[in-house]
């Protein structure tokens, strides 16, 4: 079976996102006044072959942790659907 997986990395809530911070300074500049607490983050999108929906999750969350996400400063979520 095919998944289809899209990722979305944030900074963790506690933490200063400095991206984040420099683009919402820079919006009064560009006259945008009503945007407050940006943050930026990363999607990433993959597929996935596997036997079953519980294997493709251990496999998303496997790349998550040991690969693509910082624990320690990012947070993780994902959608996970079957491609037909």
């Amino acid at each position: 079976m095919k998944f289809s997986a899209k990722i979305n990395i944030m900074p963790q809530d506690a933490l200063l996102d400095p991206q984040g911070k420099t683009v919402e300074n820079n919006t009064s500049k560009l006259d945008i006044n009503n945007i407050t607490n940006i943050r930026i983050g990363k999607h990433i999108t993959f597929c996935v072959e596997s036997n079953n929906k519980e294997d493709a999750i251990k496999t998303i969350e496997n790349i998550c942790e040991k690969l693509l996400v910082n624990q320690i400063t990012e947070k993780y979520n994902y959608e996970l659907s079957k491609e037909d």
